[in-house]
């Protein structure tokens, strides 16, 4: 589950937040102003978050080394390409239905 809260009424009950996240594995979003400013998480899901943002990083640089060679309107086209035809096969797999 996750809760909102604003940061003053989670620096008040910061023992209870604590407790949600460690033994019931809610989450806590962290407002301030109206706004998300942060959220607690569990450990292990802290831990995910970052092993898929290293993957993803990575996986960006290759992309990047990737297409060095190939200036950035083409490869801008080749993306809205391949959008099109997996909207047109969307659409295509919807009518067939």
């Amino acid at each position: 589950m996750i809760t909102e809260t604003s940061a003053v009424t989670f620096r008040q009950n910061l023992g209870e937040m604590l407790n949600r996240v460690q033994y019931r594995r809610d989450s806590v979003v962290i407002n301030k102003n109206g706004k998300p400013v942060a959220a607690l998480v569990d450990a292990s899901l802290f831990e995910r978050i970052r092993r898929m943002q290293d993957r993803f990083e990575a996986l960006s640089g290759r992309i990047e080394a990737g297409y060095a060679g190939v200036p950035e309107s083409e490869g801008l086209k080749e993306i809205e390409d391949a959008v099109d035809e997996e909207r047109q096969a969307a659409l295509s797999a919807s009518n067939t239905r």
